[in-house]
């Protein structure tokens, strides 16, 4: 839920909140909190996560992560995707820190109900916005991956993919990696 009291939120703010076990995001200065992820949540992310990483143990070409981590975007803007990716490429434009300062080159948000909404709409813009080349929306009550690419500067819909459809979830960012969709949804 966002701020109730209208003030603009920064990054300086959301850092020196206490640690509580939830997700805080700032959104153009809007501040969102949501639990914990459930296990579903977590197994798609870790699917998903430990494939990349063993891709890139053997193609040193990026680095992902798939644990709570700040993506500081602007000053207002910080959020902790479920998964992203980044080239080495990217790496070299971040700011030095223990934090992301800067977009990487993919984002996963794998939706729930009291995500769902704001990864479609939101995080989509923000993400846009800055300049994030792929955005996947994974969606595990229907078990289908958007896969969104950044086009001149605007997200198109590269593919729909379903589990029930033998599809496999591919990437340009990534050469010669692909995972079934329906391996996402393993438990």
């Amino acid at each position: 839920m966002p701020h109730a009291s209208g003030a603009r939120l920064s990054w300086d703010d959301l850092r020196f909140l206490p640690e509580d076990g939830l997700r805080h995001e700032i959104i153009d200065g809007e501040h969102f909190v949501t639990p914990s992820p459930v296990w579903k949540h977590q197994a798609i992310v870790t699917n998903v996560g430990v494939a990349i990483h063993s891709y890139l143990r053997t193609h040193r070409i990026g680095t992902v992560m798939f644990l709570a981590m700040d993506v500081i975007l602007s000053p207002h803007d910080v959020v902790e995707p479920d998964l992203l990716y980044f080239s080495r490429e990217r790496e070299r434009t971040f700011e030095p820190s223990d934090w992301v300062k800067g977009a990487p080159n993919l984002v996963m948000e794998v939706a729930s109900p009291s995500t769902k909404r704001r990864d479609e709409t939101l995080k989509r813009r923000l993400y846009e916005r800055f300049g994030v080349d792929e955005y996947w929306l994974v969606d595990p009550d229907t078990q289908t991956v958007v896969v969104l690419r950044l086009e001149n500067g605007i997200y198109r819909e590269a593919a729909r993919l379903t589990a029930a459809g033998g599809d496999a979830l591919t990437t340009p960012l990534m050469p010669g990696w692909s995972l079934m969709v329906k391996e996402c949804f393993q438990a």
